[in-house]
């Protein structure tokens, strides 16, 4: 009995839990219930598509920097168009050149700065000769040609004051030797005996008019010019500046002019009248014309800086100069090759031509391209010839410089434009296109080499034939000319 007690308690109690569970259930559902009838605030990602979603994430994780952006473009495909501006517009003639400009001039107003007003010039006229007085040499710089209002300088102001020379230096075919030649000219030394070199004429002239009382005042139009870029023009030109008698002033149209003299030549000052004649009249440059000239007075130009900005146009400095052609931005490349060419057939040995294979050349070519090769020839000859003259003077000198003509036959050549005129007048070539036909037959043999400037700019060509070949080669041609 009493076990059967025991059992029974146990399923009274289980019973009771099972009820209590059940009841716990039933409450639970009704919340549940309750719980369904509210609102359930909806996710992102049910408001709005899963792509959206992905997309604003990468919006907002992925920024691209300025290095991306560089690489993505450079990656990128370039896309190069056909219509290349030389082949769409045709050059223009010399005469539809003059005649668009001269339309286009009739419907502008010129424009003239207040410095080219009468009273104005007449201020810095003034001011320019005080200032050649006390020793200083000029450089006029800014936009538009210079050329008027300089001759002008020089016609009404320094012609009352001494002897006027005029360069201009922006002529192709000018050298350093015209100046020299022109201030030789001049009455106060037109009866000296100068010498062979440019640097001994420099010498003798500027002793001789320091011993003088007149004074020489010499106008160079673009100074910065390439004929009077090299180490030699501004030697003889540093001499002149240099002397008391002679006063230069000249124009620059270059960025980079103050780049050619370094800051001793620039900022050099002149020596004193006596001393310098005290220091010259020592020695005689008419009666020994070899030795070395001893006049080694202080180099250089002291420059002062003038803003001449006068809005001019540069026709006469451009009056040389083929502004119809458009072909130049597009021949680096072109002259890039030749450059290739030409240092390959001259490495080693620049003048590996023989004379044998010149000759054979030259008997399969025109007249006219015979006359150009001579053309080109005695120029060629002419500029090693004032090498070895300049060679000699510095041994002379006591200088450690090795006899006979540089290897480097380049720096003897001539200037295109210099050779275009040159054919131009000698009736060999009328125009460009028949000067570069006469041209083709001796590059396509190596007969004539061509390469850009070293100081850039224009074309040079030049002959690869050592100085004994070549003239025995221009003589033979010549001969069989007659």
């Amino acid at each position: 009995m009493p076990r059967a007690a025991y059992e029974y308690d146990e399923e009274c109690s289980s019973s009771e839990d099972e009820d209590e569970i059940e009841q716990d259930l039933i409450e639970g559902s009704d919340e549940e219930s309750d719980n369904d009838e509210l609102p359930v605030p909806q996710t992102p990602s049910r408001r709005k598509g899963k792509g959206k979603v992905d997309e604003l994430e990468d919006k907002n994780l992925i920024v691209q920097t300025t290095f991306d952006a560089y690489f993505t473009y450079s990656a990128s495909r370039t896309q190069t168009s056909s219509n290349v501006y030389t082949q769409l517009v045709l050059p223009l003639t010399g005469e539809e050149y003059v005649e668009g400009i001269a339309s286009s001039s009739k419907r502008l107003k010129p424009l003239k700065p207040s410095i080219l007003e009468p009273d104005s010039l007449k201020d810095l006229f003034s001011r320019f000769l005080f200032e050649l007085n006390e020793g200083f040499n000029l450089l006029c710089y800014g936009y538009g040609s210079k050329r008027r209002v300089l001759n002008q300088f020089a016609s009404e102001v320094c012609s009352k004051h001494g002897h006027v020379v005029v360069a201009n230096a922006f002529q192709p075919d000018f050298t350093i030797k015209d100046l020299l030649s022109r201030i030789h000219t001049l009455p106060l030394v037109q009866d000296l005996v100068l010498g062979a070199t440019a640097e001994k004429q420099a010498g003798q002239i500027a002793a001789h008019l320091s011993k003088q009382t007149q004074h020489v005042y010499i106008v160079i139009h673009n100074i910065d010019a390439l004929p009077l870029r090299s180490a030699r023009s501004k030697t003889v030109l540093s001499l002149l500046a240099s002397n008391p008698r002679i006063h230069i002033t000249a124009s620059v149209d270059h960025l980079n002019t103050s780049l050619l003299w370094s800051s001793s030549e620039l900022f050099a000052r002149k020596s004193d009248t006596a001393d310098d004649s005290t220091s010259i009249s020592a020695f005689n440059y008419t009666t020994n014309a070899a030795s070395n000239p001893p006049y080694n007075a202080n180099r250089g130009f002291a420059w002062l800086w003038h803003d001449l900005t006068t809005l001019s146009p540069y026709d006469a400095e451009l009056a040389f100069a083929d502004r119809s052609s458009i072909s130049g931005a597009s021949s680096a490349s072109r002259r890039k090759g030749a450059l290739d060419a030409a240092s390959g057939a001259a490495a080693g040995n620049p003048a590996a031509m023989s004379e044998t294979a010149a000759s054979h050349i030259l008997a399969s070519v025109t007249q006219k391209a015979k006359k150009l090769f001579i053309l080109l020839g005695k120029r060629q000859l002419a500029a090693i010839e004032d090498a070895e003259g300049d060679q000699q003077q510095k041994q002379e000198a006591g200088a450690n410089v090795a006899g006979g003509a540089s290897q480097d036959l380049q720096q003897y050549g001539m200037a295109y434009d210099v050779l275009f005129n040159g054919a131009r007048d000698g009736f060999i070539a009328a125009n460009d296109g028949a000067l570069r036909s006469l041209l083709a037959e001796f590059r396509d043999h190596g007969l004539v080499l061509s390469a850009p400037s070293a100081t850039g700019g224009a074309e040079v060509l030049w002959i690869p034939l050592r100085k004994e070949r070549l003239v025995s080669v221009i003589q033979s041609l010549e001969t069989g000319a007659a």
